[in-house]
């Protein structure tokens, strides 16, 4: 699956005692700044799982966690809702800034 939730289904002490206080706060400080947030999880390999945020006004930003479970329990703790996958309404809430945009032209460019 994309968000990699067919990795490690159960959630067990080590997922709880991973989820540390940093990424929790983390997750918490930005849903609480941007009113609310929605969080899609994905699976990126051996690295773990990236966390994307999105805003209740938009705005978005990522956080990496351990693994797909330890960012599930981290989200939970952080009292965030968790979507499956990037469902439209999502997508079309998000708003990337300009030099999110500026940064992805001087990649394409480059290549």
């Amino acid at each position: 699956m994309a968000d990699g939730s067919d990795t490690n289904m159960t959630a067990g002490p080590t997922a709880t005692a991973q989820a540390s206080t940093g990424l929790v706060a983390g997750i918490r400080a930005f849903a609480a700044g941007h009113g609310g947030a929605k969080a899609v999880i994905e699976y990126v390999g051996k690295r773990g799982a990236r966390i994307v945020l999105v805003g209740g006004d938009g705005e978005w930003a990522d956080q990496f966690a351990d693994g797909t479970d330890v960012a599930r329990q981290a989200c939970a703790k952080a009292g965030v809702e968790v979507e499956n996958e990037w469902e439209r309404e999502l997508m079309d809430q998000m708003r990337p800034s300009n030099d999110l945009w500026r940064s992805m032209g001087r990649r394409s460019l480059a290549r």
